[in-house]
């Protein structure tokens, strides 16, 4: 391993090829693996914008749903990310993860009520997603360091 973080709940190392070990609690999405909590939220969401209300499903029904779902990582396993990225730096928050990839790009996920994440709002992501904001402005990432509710990048112009 060429690198390790750890954040409040969850910890991250980072493989000489460019592979990323995730391990810890999941609630908020933070080892981009499907995150219960974050599918009720988005679920209670959804109902709050349409007006409508769902019936609460049978308990057989509401197991092999969880089934989906993954709480806690209890050894480290290699993530899949997008597009076979190979990762260069990694960085743990309280419940977030950002990784800078060896082409300079940032991705983050995890709890994002702060707007830690990078991607102009506070929505929770339980998927790695790019940090478009900084493609746009045509700047590469080179370190990034999370504390418990932010992310910081130091970035080059091109």
């Amino acid at each position: 391993m060429q690198a390790v973080a750890a954040g409040g709940w969850h910890s991250a190392s980072v493989s000489e090829a460019g592979d990323l070990y995730m391990w810890g609690w999941n609630e908020s999405g933070q080892l981009a693996l499907p995150s219960k909590a974050l599918a009720q939220e988005r679920a209670q969401d959804e109902d709050m914008g349409s007006g409508n209300t769902k019936l609460m499903p049978c308990r057989e029904q509401s197991a092999a749903k969880d089934a989906a779902f993954i709480s806690i990582q209890a050894f480290p396993a290699l993530l899949d990310l997008p597009q076979d990225l190979e990762v260069s730096a990694v960085s743990c928050g309280s419940r977030h993860t950002a990784v800078i990839t060896r082409g300079g790009e940032l991705y983050t996920w995890g709890w994002g009520k702060y707007g830690q994440l990078g991607h102009g709002n506070n929505i929770s992501s339980d998927q790695a997603r790019r940090v478009e904001h900084l493609v746009a402005q045509g700047l590469r990432a080179e370190q990034v360091v999370c504390g418990p509710w932010t992310t910081y990048i130091c970035v080059l112009e091109p």
